[in-house]
């Protein structure tokens, strides 16, 4: 995915909107591509909209995608249904597939697959307009995401009303969400409250990184108990009270026991070279629209998690 950075010259004295700075560089884009292909706007780490006036001394980040397609296409791919009724579908979604059309991925996304189940026709996406327009096109009844590695339960809304009835909920933090992972390393304590800022690592722009003491990137709270350990490996459970970018990944990094088969923080690991990302959404609590009582969804453990557990059992003492 392309990257546009700049730094705003010192002496610069303006009080120009962001997208019109970005057009009137030598290198900059125009205002058009700006609107429809940006994933991600940053000053100074912080997430902005286009319309952020900039400064002297600003450091502007740009994440954007190109060749959007002119349609989302339903797909017939097979869904793991866990709940349905008129207003949502709950689905325990597969490892590796995408949530939403992206960049690199604009097919076989579960936004592809829940236009076919619902028998929706295809989706004509905007190539101008609002940001809200533009996304809202993309992602028709989305209302959180999962890593694509990420497995587990997500809940989308077949209807407009009872999207901002969940998305409401998502916003003000009433439902509960909790995983399960396997990691490498021992926490030094069996349970704890990690509350971190969440910014984009500098080294690397595809990664994250948690850091204290400091009003920069996004607040993150992470509350995890370790189940058991196994060697050097830990089995956690994981409760998540914001929904940032990668956050159990980044957290459980922090925390010195990173994630079996995370490419992007942990390292390969010799007793499981094959391993993938063992990070997994297995319960949710949530209101479902209309009803003033949470209802609790649950996502049956994965075959590559069982698989890891046996060999952990057969070749470490539980701790």
């Amino acid at each position: 995915m392309p990257f546009f950075s700049a730094k705003v010259p010192a002496d610069y004295s303006k009080a120009e909107r962001l997208d019109k700075y970005i057009a009137s560089l030598p290198n900059g884009m125009n205002r058009s591509k700006l609107k429809s292909g940006v994933t991600e706007i940053l000053i100074n780490g912080k997430k902005v909209k286009i319309s952020q006036k900039v400064k002297a001394n600003d450091q502007i980040d740009i994440q954007w995608e190109d060749n959007i397609p002119d349609n989302i296409e339903p797909e017939n791919i097979p869904l793991d249904i866990v709940y349905e009724d008129d207003n949502v579908t709950v689905v325990n979604k597969a490892q590796g597939m995408v949530t939403h059309p992206a960049c690199g991925n604009w097919t076989g996304t579960l936004v592809n697959a829940l236009l076919y189940h619902w028998g929706r026709a295809s989706i004509e996406q905007l190539k101008e307009g609002s940001d809200s327009e533009i996304l809202e096109r993309r992602r028709p009844g989305i209302v959180h995401r999962l890593d694509k590695e990420t497995s587990g339960l997500i809940i989308t809304a077949k209807n407009r009303d009872s999207e901002e009835w969940l998305q409401k909920q998502f916003k003000e933090k009433t439902l509960q969400k909790e995983y399960i992972c396997i990691c490498t390393g021992r926490p030094k304590a069996m349970k704890g409250d990690i509350r971190t800022q969440i910014i984009r690592d500098p080294k690397n722009r595809h990664r994250f990184k948690a850091v204290e003491n400091t009003d920069e990137g996004k607040f993150a709270r992470t509350i995890y108990h370790c189940l058991a350990t196994y060697g050097n490996y830990s089995l956690m459970r994981v409760r998540i009270k914001t929904g940032r970018t990668h956050q159990i990944r980044v957290h459980m990094k922090f925390l010195g026991c990173p994630i079996l088969g995370d490419a992007t923080y942990n390292k390969p690991c010799a007793d499981f070279p094959e391993a993938t990302l063992m990070l997994h959404s297995c319960k949710l609590k949530i209101h479902l629209p209309g009803s003033e009582d949470l209802t609790e969804f649950r996502a049956k453990t994965p075959q590559r998690f069982l698989e890891v557990e046996k060999k952990l059992k057969k070749k470490f003492p539980k701790g």
